[in-house]
């Protein structure tokens, strides 16, 4: 494996796994090493990324399985549903694989979450790995364990606790990646300064200008850091009943976007980026940060190329649409909605609030 390759370990016992953080890891043969033998390998990517780099992993991964296969799904947001699934399906069952194969994910959160839904579900679990081969989906998507597909009424709705057997963060493919994916993936790295870390918050500020033009040592920080958070936070609660959700800061409001707008139309990170905000001001309100930190915010959200401003869902009761969608939200508990709240100190917590408040919020921070 490359000498330059960093690693941060996911503790879950038997489930443990690493992340690998580095330059050139894709093609790298060593990077698959230690992981299970099969007859089969299903290389999973989708239109996009895999005429740049599936013949790369494919030749990767040559000598260590017999038959490697592959598909490419279609991209974006809006085929992350039942139909693509069930395409990945045909592929297995009518290449005639057992459950010893092993999935690679190979492109970004929706492929890494459709191909982690398929090997949970698949002779009832696989193997897999993930190949993230965007900024978002390796800070965020490709940790932890979380697989599924959208439902209309809402997102990530259909799915499972599944983890992999490893994650390979190739900082090199981020080249190809265009600038509002890049950006897109901003959003996620910028939300752990809030819930953990002020330090780091304060390190993106000074920095953002840096990872805009994918300097490699301030992008291999922010990966690490990423990654070591959401690592410590997964290590204690896999399967989000309680501290997990501290992840979703921003994503209860940027959820509701992506299905109010129709899925595809706003990246998930540009939705994330705006509901941090709207997740900032709701705080601020509720008295546990000042004015300054909301602006701090909203300013460096805006350096990474990310809206600040939340869309108008419905021009007769905009926040009446968004308290809809916003309670078929998983953190929602019997109508009530649970926001991810942030204090001052770089904590956060699950904290509900009254419609009127909500309403106001939603109101201050749509355009």
């Amino acid at each position: 494996m490359s000498q330059i390759a960093e690693e941060v370990a996911i503790n879950l016992g038997e489930r443990s796994y690493s992340i690998v953080i580095g330059g050139g890891l894709l093609a790298d043969p060593a990077s698959y090493d230690g992981l299970p033998h099969a007859a089969n390998a299903l290389i999973v990517s989708n239109t996009t990324v895999a005429p740049l780099y599936a013949a790369r992993l494919r030749a990767a991964l040559c000598g260590r399985y017999a038959l490697i296969h592959e598909i490419q799904l279609p991209d974006g947001e809006e085929h992350k549903n039942w139909q693509t699934l069930q395409s990945i399906f045909d592929v297995l069952l009518e290449r005639g694989c057992d459950r010893k194969t092993v999935l690679f994910a190979l492109g970004g959160g929706v492929v890494g979450d459709m191909t982690g839904f398929a090997a949970a579900s698949y002779m009832r679990g696989v193997p897999f790995v993930q190949v993230p081969t965007t900024l978002l989906a390796q800070v965020d998507s490709s940790v932890g364990g979380k697989t599924g597909i959208n439902h209309p009424l809402g997102k990530n709705m259909v799915g499972a606790f599944y983890q992999p057997q490893r994650v390979i963060c190739d900082l090199d493919v981020l080249g190809t990646l265009p600038a509002r994916e890049f950006s897109a993936g901003l959003a996620e790295i910028i939300k752990y300064g809030p819930i953990a870390d002020l330090e780091f918050f304060v390190w993106l500020e000074q920095h953002m200008d840096d990872l805009i033009a994918q300097e490699r040592s301030a992008l291999v920080h922010a990966v690490r850091r990423s990654c070591e958070i959401k690592a410590s936070v997964v290590g204690k609660d896999e399967r989000e009943s309680g501290l997990r959700a501290i992840l979703n800061f921003g994503h209860t409001f940027g959820h509701a976007i992506e299905a109010g707008m129709g899925y595809g139309a706003w990246l998930h990170g540009e939705g994330v980026g705006a509901g941090m905000v709207m997740a900032a001001e709701l705080s601020r309100r509720l008295g546990l940060v000042n004015e300054s930190f909301v602006g701090r915010l909203r300013g460096l959200i805006h350096r990474a190329g990310l809206p600040t401003l939340a869309p108008l869902l419905d021009d007769q009761d905009n926040a009446g649409r968004y308290l809809q969608l916003m309670r078929l939200d998983k953190k929602s508990e019997a109508g009530e909605i649970k926001f991810v709240v942030v204090e001052g100190s770089g904590k956060a917590m699950l904290h509900s609030a009254p419609d009127d408040l909500v309403r106001d919020v939603i109101n201050a921070c749509c355009r």
